[in-house]
């Protein structure tokens, strides 16, 4: 699935400066960058393949800093090019960055707002969207990175409309990708804009890949720890707070199962998860809302209730906090992108067997339930493991911003 806003009027209207050349594409490397992303464009854009009906870029690789640039595996490259390269790009591509946490050189973000003002198509693959959006190129428009950074993008820069659930976003003269191999299906779809479908598909074929890839992030999300996990004691803990979201417990609650003191618990669950107990706990509880949201009719006080929050004053404060929206703009978005006859209603509503409207006020959560009863233990524990890297899975809740953003959504 990828979100294609190439309508706007204003991407449209935009046009090359004199000494830019549409096929020239400039790749902007960084020391530290991974070197899968970074190979992406340079074998997309820099071998010809004319003999199987792809026309040719003329590929440019510039070193965004001073090298040599050291990548995975502590290999070093050496650029042939430097930023003033750029100048003579109709395309420049950043195919990733160092670290989420640390700002690009001033100098290359320089570059790129040139390159844009001057009519240049600017793409950021995987974390290479966080380098656009600290050049100001993304402000107001929508993005998506991988679905693990999002939350972080999201949060840094708030103008910028995160759509994790997108394998990658095409809006006009700005383009991002989702994680590693979402950034070929930007390149062919760069390639599909400029050439036609011919062109994307032979590409595509000597690529060993498909031309177009059905689907978005969504079915990766909540895997960021290994399944491993689910052999900690800790999982056992995780699989009953999940099971037991629409009571109201605390950290300390959690601890005394585990037999552990505050201390303890909160330096062990750190180490597994990289997250604060009552940070997770929170986020699960928005997840939960999350889900609700989008698949019944609960009122937002219900949801509050039936996600362990203590009031839905707490609900709207840690939803808005971490997804940037309050719960019924976040639903109203999120049916505004499904078909009429495919809305959820009460009958649908999550619970772990019948009708909601059996379950009382506070029924509990779908997450570790089928017809049957409670899981057995072993699959509650691989249920736990997954759900304690779900921290980063709260970025698919970005798109309460998407409803009111122009352009289309296509199959990719």
């Amino acid at each position: 699935m990828s979100h294609d806003s190439t309508a706007a009027p204003e991407a449209a209207a935009r046009k090359l400066s004199g000494r830019r050349r549409k096929e020239i594409v400039a790749v902007l490397l960084f020391s530290g960058g991974p070197i899968f992303e970074s190979s992406i464009p340079l074998s997309v854009f820099g071998i010809d393949r004319q003999d199987a009906g792809v026309p040719r870029y003329r590929l440019l690789v510039c070193g965004g800093e001073e090298g040599p640039l050291r990548t995975t595996g502590g290999l070093e490259l050496t650029a042939p090019h430097g930023l003033e390269a750029i100048s003579r790009a109709g395309t420049v591509v950043v195919p990733a960055w160092r670290s989420i946490t640390s700002p690009p050189p001033e100098e290359a973000l320089d570059a790129l707002r040139r390159a844009h003002e001057e009519g240049a198509r600017i793409v950021g693959l995987c974390t290479g969207a966080f380098v656009l959006a600290a050049a100001g190129l993304l402000d107001g428009r929508p993005a998506t990175t991988h679905w693990m950074y999002a939350p972080t993008l999201a949060k840094r820069y708030p103008s910028v409309h995160v759509d994790p659930r997108e394998l990658f976003v095409d809006d006009g003269d700005v383009l991002t990708s989702a994680g590693t191999a979402a950034g070929i299906d930007l390149c062919l779809h760069i390639v599909r804009t400029d050439h036609g479908n011919e062109a994307a598909g032979a590409l595509a074929r000597r690529l060993v890949v498909p031309p177009r890839r059905s689907g978005g992030q969504e079915r990766y999300l909540d895997r960021s720890l290994p399944e491993e996990i689910g052999a900690d004691p800790l999982a056992e803990v995780v699989a009953w707070a999940l099971e037991h979201l629409h009571e109201q417990f605390d950290v300390e609650t959690l601890a005394a199962r585990a037999y552990m003191s505050r201390r303890t618990f909160d330096r062990r669950f750190r180490s597994l998860t990289g997250s604060a107990p009552l940070q997770w706990l929170i986020t699960q509880r928005v997840l939960q809302a999350q889900r609700l949201l989008e698949t019944s009719d609960y009122s937002v006080d219900e949801v509050a209730g039936r996600c362990g929050f203590r009031s839905p004053v707490a609900l709207r404060g840690h939803f808005r906090r971490q997804l940037g929206s309050s719960p019924a703009a976040y639903r109203a978005a999120y049916r505004a992108r499904r078909p009429q006859g495919d809305r959820p209603t009460d009958d649908a509503a999550p619970g772990p067997a019948g009708p909601p409207s059996a379950l009382g006020p506070a029924g509990p959560p779908p997450t570790l339930h089928h017809e049957g009863g409670p899981l057995p233990l072993q699959t509650r524990r691989t249920a736990a493991a997954s759900a304690l890297g779900s921290t980063a899975s709260l970025s698919e809740a970005y798109l309460a911003t998407r409803a009111s953003l122009p352009g289309q959504r296509s199959g990719s």
